[in-house]
């Protein structure tokens, strides 16, 4: 079903957009490069927060790079999985959190605004 919904991420794609805007795109490679260099976190690391942060952000194209991108750097399908959980988890628990603000809003708290 993703074919259907999003044309894929081709090279010609990638040159297109540095073609459009080559002086940001340049800095775009050099920033996400830094990031994700082996730093206080090693590079497998920095894939699995990727892959959690892409399935909160909901994007397909980095859902599927980071999840290939963690695997190649060493991490297992159920650290993966894990990484997916926590992130769901993290969703989760920040619609939760705003309830505070529903609560106050129908006057079950003290309004604070």
């Amino acid at each position: 079903m993703a074919d259907d919904l999003y044309p894929k991420a081709t090279p010609a794609v990638a040159e297109r957009r540095r073609e459009l805007t080559p002086e940001i795109t340049e800095a775009w490679d050099a920033f996400s490069k830094a990031a994700f260099a082996e730093g206080a976190l090693d590079e497998r690391t920095k894939q699995l927060i990727a892959v959690a942060v892409a399935h909160t952000t909901q994007c397909p194209y980095c859902i599927t790079g980071h999840s290939k991108l963690a695997k190649a750097k060493g991490a297992t399908p159920e650290q993966i999985m894990e990484a997916v959980w926590v992130a769901a988890e993290m969703r989760a628990g920040g619609a939760y959190a705003h309830s505070t603000l529903m609560l106050g809003a129908i006057g079950e708290i003290p309004h604070t605004h």
